[in-house]
């Protein structure tokens, strides 16, 4: 694709730049590859493993990109002014991929750009080796359970609840950044005062979300839990408390305790909607608005979890003499519609 039939290549650089000042995320998906099934899981947009685990019609899509290809991808959207990387999955680590490309990150290392791996703690200690010499700012660990009987519950897995809390015992022995993030739900409801304990105990900053609901999870709608009780228990910890609804995402409630910030994703606070969402038939359903854009291991981004027709596909671009060019001018050009509400 030729650079000047890119519609707005120019003037879409600025939307661009204005979702990365506001501290927008590019979250880089390595694939469907995961060793516990998570009934909520989204996989960032495609068919999560549950699903597919419980049926094997409903497949992900074919992955297209190589290592390569996302180093490509990855390095164009920093050249244009993105920050921040997040690296998902499935499960991150059960990637071939991960490795190669976050080794590679290393080319692109700057004081205000940040890497962040996002796990469920199992591989983290067969992986350090490697992890080590990445330039890996932070680890996020995913912790909703804290027992053998949730982890089992909420996960399908036949794994003790140790290999997660083992899990992120190596990665804060390797990292200085290390926190946690736990869905609220009525599994894990009991285990929330002993999860944010353990969090206190351990110094880890921790992230407590209300759940996103996709048509992948609607059939577990009613196991969310409203943020409410955990607030009013905050609040009995501590009266730091500030309301966070600047920049993109959903609004936040961060208290401090004992120098530690706990934040609470609270959907009563709203959200970052822009143009595209004006008009959205899923916007009722819409928790988070427009945060992060998603690339997948089929070469698509999406800017919007709830809606498929909106991702853009890089794959034609990948062989494009400037390609590194023609993949941010084409990123900034969708984004822009997007929030122009053009699409």
């Amino acid at each position: 694709m030729d650079l000047l039939s890119i519609p707005n290549a120019d003037l879409g650089m600025t939307a661009l730049h204005n979702f990365a000042a506001l501290r927008g995320q590019l979250r880089v998906s390595f694939g469907p590859e995961c060793n516990v099934a998570c009934w909520f899981c989204h996989n960032e947009g495609d068919v999560p493993p549950g699903v597919t685990r419980d049926d094997r019609s409903q497949q992900p899509r074919t992955r297209v990109l190589c290592s390569e290809h996302y180093i490509q991808i990855i390095g164009s959207m920093i050249t244009a002014g993105v920050r921040r990387v997040y690296f998902t999955g499935g499960e991150t680590l059960a990637s071939k991929l991960a490795r190669p490309v976050l080794e590679e990150m290393r080319q692109f290392t700057a004081p205000d750009t940040t890497f962040s791996l996002i796990t469920n703690g199992i591989l983290v200690p067969r992986c350090l080796p490697w992890l080590r010499g990445t330039p890996l700012d932070k680890i996020k660990v995913s912790l909703h359970y804290f027992s053998n009987a949730s982890f089992q519950e909420i996960a399908h897995t036949r794994l003790p609840i140790s290999a997660v809390l083992d899990g992120i015992d190596a990665a804060r022995d390797a990292f200085e950044h290390v926190e946690l993030n736990t869905l609220l739900q009525a599994q894990n409801q009991h285990e929330i005062p002993a999860i944010l304990d353990y969090a206190l105990e351990r110094r880890l900053p921790t992230q407590f979300i209300e759940l996103v609901d996709t048509g992948f999870n609607s059939y577990g709608r009613d196991s969310a839990v409203p943020a409410d009780d955990l607030v009013a228990l905050l609040r009995t910890m501590t009266t730091d408390e500030r309301v966070e609804i600047v920049g993109v995402g959903q609004g936040r409630r961060v208290f401090t305790v004992d120098g530690l910030e706990i934040e609470v994703i609270h959907r009563r606070l709203g959200r970052h909607h822009v143009g595209q969402c004006g008009s959205c038939p899923l916007k009722p359903q819409c928790v988070e608005g427009f945060w992060a854009l998603r690339l997948d291991h089929a070469g698509g981004l999406m800017p919007c979890l709830l809606r498929e027709d909106l991702r853009l596909d890089l794959t034609p671009l990948l062989a494009a003499p400037d390609a590194e060019t023609t993949v941010s001018a084409a990123v900034a050009s969708h984004v822009a519609a997007f929030t122009e509400g053009t699409l």
